[in-house]
């Protein structure tokens, strides 16, 4: 069973972004697990498994400009389908 449904993925581009902050922010912010964060302080990947991705979208949208955005539905996936 797969408890997070949604891989959610996206770049952000800003200034000062800072790695340990973001995973400290995102994980008490948010329910989800398999949080991958890679970059520097002007552009940050985000890779989070969550129920709600909006969510984490909006929050990084607030952190600087977002892009390459994927989400992609995990149980769809397992099915065979496409996610």
């Amino acid at each position: 069973m797969i408890e997070f449904r949604y891989d959610t993925q996206l770049l952000i581009e800003g200034s000062k972004l800072d790695e340990d902050q973001l995973h400290d922010a995102i994980l008490s912010k948010f329910e989800g697990d398999s949080l991958v964060l890679i970059g520097d302080a002007e552009l940050m990947k985000v890779h989070f498994h969550t129920n709600y991705p909006w969510q984490i979208l909006e929050y990084c949208a607030t952190l600087g400009e977002i892009f390459d955005i994927v989400v992609e539905d995990m149980v769809r996936q397992s099915k065979g389908l496409k996610g």
